[in-house]
């Protein structure tokens, strides 16, 4: 009778190691990450900027991190959801909002670094981290970058993945480019649903038609937008206040006299002395 070896022995088991936690849910590429942070050692621990773009349901993410032994440190970031104090009300998420953001992040890192090419340095450098995104051909984790790098970051790159650029031509439509940057696509959009299916119009661009906004005045608004941006992108103060008396969701913790007088084993007179 012929006997199978057991492979997978107890011993086995005890040397097995699970893999990191973030890549186990699926969020972190760690042998991309590894790549981006490998650093030469002759640089005597320099820090290597990553120019970091993360979407939501909501909100665009951009942020400037350099990793260390500790964990990652944020340089600059910047949000969509700061673009109504530019005068974007609408359309948070899409490639405008995209560039928008990426702009606002370079002009940010450029208060306080160099993002213009001059004599003596170079300009601000930093690594573009797309995440788990898909780098399709328009995506909008490209439109946060020509953003960053209109904005004086020197961030490596091609055009082969901007919104314009024809595979078999082997060249960028500047003019296909610039429409994406400044809502063209979304104004073709709006006048197709106003024509065709005005219904799906009302409903799908609600926000935008309680803002006042039409496909004809897109391109101006995103120009103002640009300039405000330019101009002062500080980060603004939140006008929310803060609440007189913030809610409590446990139990206050009594002091000793507190709790002296609502416990029926405190008392100043025994039983026998009663």
């Amino acid at each position: 009778m012929a006997f199978v070896k057991a492979q997978k022995t107890r011993s086995y088991f005890k040397r097995f190691q699970v893999k990191f936690k973030r890549r186990r849910q699926g969020k972190i590429d760690y042998c991309a990450r590894v790549r981006l942070l490998n650093q030469d050692k002759d640089k005597y621990n320099t820090p290597k900027y990553r120019y970091v773009v993360r979407f939501s349901n909501k909100d665009i993410t951009a942020q400037i991190i350099s990793a260390t032994i500790v964990g990652d440190i944020v340089l600059a970031s910047a949000y969509a959801h700061e673009l109504p104090h530019y005068g974007l009300k609408v359309g948070l998420t899409n490639y405008v909002a995209a560039y928008c953001t990426g702009l606002l992040l370079a002009r940010r890192v450029g208060e306080d670094y160099s993002v213009e090419p001059g004599e003596s340095r170079r300009p601000f450098r930093a690594l573009l981290d797309v995440g788990l995104i898909q780098t399709t051909t328009g995506n909008r984790v490209f439109g946060a970058l020509k953003g960053a790098l209109d904005g004086g970051l020197d961030i490596p790159h091609s055009e082969k993945r901007f919104a314009g650029f024809d595979k078999d031509g082997k060249s960028l439509d500047a003019d296909v480019h610039r429409k994406y940057i400044y809502g063209g696509h979304v104004a073709t959009y709006m006048n197709t649903l106003m024509e065709d299916e005005p219904e799906k119009y009302q409903t799908h661009f609600s926000d935008y038609i309680k803002a006042g906004v039409e496909p004809d005045n897109l391109e101006e608004i995103y120009k103002k937008v640009h300039a405000a941006i330019r101009a002062d992108p500080s980060p603004k103060k939140s006008e929310k206040q803060q609440p007189k008396e913030h809610k409590r969701y446990n139990l206050k913790m009594l002091t000793y006299d507190e709790r002296k007088l609502r416990s029926p084993h405190f008392s100043h007179k025994s039983q026998a002395e009663i």
